[in-house]
Formats: structure tokens, sequence, C-alpha cells
């Protein structure tokens, strides 16, 4: 390619639905941030999580559930499961997150009653299955607090057999929880086969016990010029939101998506 060619693709660029991303981090992502009522006292947020469409490749794909920390600033942190090559089975589940901007670095936690075959404190052995439900829970733990920091757990719970399994916890000074968000990283090719994710069931608890469901998320793309790839979709499927990668985009980004009782 000359570098006239270079540069009109530079100003002008294509859609991206082949190749790998170039973002960052190598990874196509796109989120759902949930349409929350106005509170500051959120202690608990979970939402189930089902891979309707495993990978194909041997690549990673996370799919998690995101929060941010707050009163005070907090940082963010995110559960969820992952495909993962250089874990057993290529099944993980990750339980990390970010100290405020201010402080820089990653929050620490507790052991992981969890075995990590690449010795990962953030991601551990998890044998989760594609077609089976798992409500991922995050929640705040006021007996294990440490330092003056509040204790906040990651659980996975399988909802076929009720079978729990707390990941472990991590310590952020922020007491409350905002801005949940679900999301896929596909650290594929745009055009390697079709991975797809059900997303169901998003609820938050406030410090008094009320629990509220959410009926809207609002969707967003990963830009071409983040390098995102333009064949990731969101949709709905009367059960959840679906998350897709290597499929037409019929929902735009900003969109805002309503799941509609079921009758």
């Amino acid at each position: 390619m000359s570098w006239f060619d270079r540069l009109l693709a530079a100003l002008f660029p294509s859609e991206r639905v082949t190749g790998d991303p170039p973002s960052g981090n190598g990874a196509s992502s796109f989120h759902l941030w949930w349409d929350v009522p106005p509170t500051e006292r959120l202690v608990r947020a979970s939402v189930v999580l089902e891979v309707i469409e495993p990978p194909e490749v041997n690549r990673l794909y996370f799919w998690a559930l995101q929060v941010s920390f707050a009163n005070p600033d907090g940082g963010g942190a995110h559960l969820g499961l992952q495909y993962h090559p250089r874990f057993p089975g290529n099944t993980a589940a990750n339980w990390g997150g970010y100290a405020p901007v201010s402080q820089g670095g990653l929050l620490d936690g507790s052991p992981s009653p969890l075995p990590s075959t690449p010795n990962d404190p953030n991601t551990r052995d998890f044998p989760w299955r594609p077609h089976r439900p798992y409500r991922l829970s995050i929640s705040r733990v006021l007996d294990a607090a440490i330092d003056d920091r509040t204790a906040w757990r990651g659980e996975i719970t399988d909802v076929e057999s009720g079978e729990r399994t707390v990941v472990r916890d991590l310590y952020s000074p922020g007491r409350y929880l905002r801005g949940p968000v679900m999301w896929t990283e596909a650290f594929a090719r745009c055009d390697h086969p079709s991975v797809a994710v059900r997303w169901s069931e998003p609820k938050v608890m406030d410090e008094d016990g009320r629990v509220v469901s959410i009926a809207r998320v609002a969707v967003n793309y990963q830009s071409h010029q983040a390098g995102g790839c333009a064949n990731t979709n969101a949709t709905t499927d009367g059960v959840g939101w679906v998350q897709q990668t290597n499929t037409p985009r019929t929902t735009p980004n900003g969109a805002m998506l309503t799941l509609l009782p079921q009758v």
C-alpha cells in the first residue's frame, strides 16, 4: 500500500469486518449500559449470563458485568466468564478491578478459593458450560471490610443447580456501586465464527434492601477509530439482551433496547 493509499484509509476509513482489531488491547468491545433509577446507595448488582454460541477458535473472549465504586471514588471492577486458552478446558472466571485514577494500579483483594493454572490473582479456573445460565453478582460485604476499605464480593451462581461460587473479595474505598454495564471483549478476528451471549434478569439493590429490575440498556460499540469491528451487534430475543460477533449490525450505536415483560 502506498503512502497515498494509507492516507486515504486514515481519512476515510471503511467498515472493519475482517482481520484483527487494532485496538489498544487487541479486542473489539461493545457494551450495554443499564438504565438505573436515580440513587446513590446501591450495594448490589447482578445479571444472568449464558453463552449461547460458544467460540470455535482458540482466542480469548471475555463477558463481564462491570461497576464503578463511589463515595468516595473507589475505582471499578468487572466480574465475568472467559473463554481463555491458558486455562483448563478454555474456561475461567475473572473478578478484578482498577484503583482510582489518583492512586493508579489494581485493586487488591482476598485470596480466591479457586485455583488458577497460570497463577493469575484476578482470573481463576472455573468450569462453566455453554447453553447454561450463570448469575454474576457483585455485593457489598460489611463484615469483610479491611483497612477502612469496603469489601466487594464477586460470586457466580449456576442457575440450574443453585451452586454458588465465591470468586473472592476486592477492596475499595468506595462504599456504593454505580454505573453497571455488561460487555463483550473479543480478542479475535472480526471475521472469526460468530459468538453470542445472552444477558437477562439484571437487578440492583440499594442499602435499604429495595430491589429494582432493569428493563432498558443503552447500546455502545467500539468505534472504527478505536479499533472496533463493525460487524458486532446487540439485540433482544424475548428472554434477554444478546451480544453477537460477526453478524450484521441491526441496532445502531446509542440505541436504547427495552426488554418487554414476557406474557
